[in-house]
């Protein structure tokens, strides 16, 4: 198992896009939940958490790195998190459908494994680029930053990336990201905020996905806009339907503002 979240084992990571991950170990993040546990690995709790932070300082590093690349092309970026299933690439790719040839967009897919969801966004017509984590559990800056040399970036373009679905890992790395948009899909119940509170402490907005499907579910929205709230008081909601459409103009208005904010130009 992986030394810092039990997710995976340590050893490398194979990308499908080869260039990228190739013989590149996965790193050997440690949570401090885990370090509770360091007799499992033989290291001393002070141990792990120490090499928590310095793997997190390490990943800051990177991720300003990241954010200085942005800045200087004038980019809106987000860091797109959820649990699996929660309908994220069927967001994106309606999101792109309603965006395409108004503004310059680029995507950057973690997965475990497979290239699927990367095929599924460039089949939009617009460029996307896959990072397979192997038995990692979370993007991380360094990888990003690789897969930036990769892309055909424009100045003034929307770059979405699209993390390992996992609603633990992915909260604690900054990925030089504008914002975290955590999408929650209504299949999921209501109490997804204050189970996993972190990841809804570290996102700005929470798209709750899936709403066609509310008639079919008990699933209490407004308990779960509360729960968000307890969590994070400042956190935005957008309730959406990718299948229907219901609520995306709302998203989309909500990504044209924060452009304008950023003081970016449409393309």
């Amino acid at each position: 198992m992986c030394s810092v979240c039990g997710c995976g084992t340590l050893g490398h990571s194979h990308s499908a896009e080869h260039a990228l991950d190739d013989h590149q170990p996965v790193h050997p993040y440690v949570f401090t939940p885990l370090a509770q546990h360091a007799h499992v690995s033989g290291l001393t709790q002070a141990r792990m958490v120490q090499i928590e932070q310095d793997i997190l300082t390490k990943n800051n590093q990177y991720a300003q790195e990241n954010r200085q690349f942005f800045s200087e092309r004038a980019m809106l970026v987000l860091n797109l998190v959820s649990s699996p299933g929660s309908g994220k690439t069927s967001l994106l790719t309606e999101t792109i459908h309603r965006l395409v040839g108004q503004v310059d967009m680029a995507v950057i897919e973690g997965d475990q494994q497979t290239s699927r969801d990367a095929e599924r966004i460039r089949a939009t017509g617009v460029p996307a680029l896959q990072i397979n984590t192997g038995k990692g559990c979370h993007l991380d800056a360094q990888r990003v930053g690789t897969a930036l040399k990769q892309l055909p970036m424009q100045t003034a373009s929307l770059l979405f990336i699209e993390n390992v679905g996992n609603l633990v890992c992915p909260s604690a790395f900054d990925l030089g990201e504008a914002h975290k948009v955590v999408i929650l899909s209504v299949t999921e119940g209501e109490d997804k905020p204050i189970k996993y509170p972190d990841m809804f402490y570290a996102a700005d907005l929470m798209l709750l996905n899936k709403i066609d499907l509310l008639p079919y579910l008990d699933f209490d929205v407004e308990q779960c806009i509360q729960f968000a709230r307890q969590v994070n008081p400042s956190i935005q909601v957008i309730s959406v339907s990718a299948k229907t459409g219901e609520g995306m103009q709302d998203w989309i208005k909500w990504l044209e503002d924060e452009r304008v904010q950023q003081g970016i130009s449409n393309a």
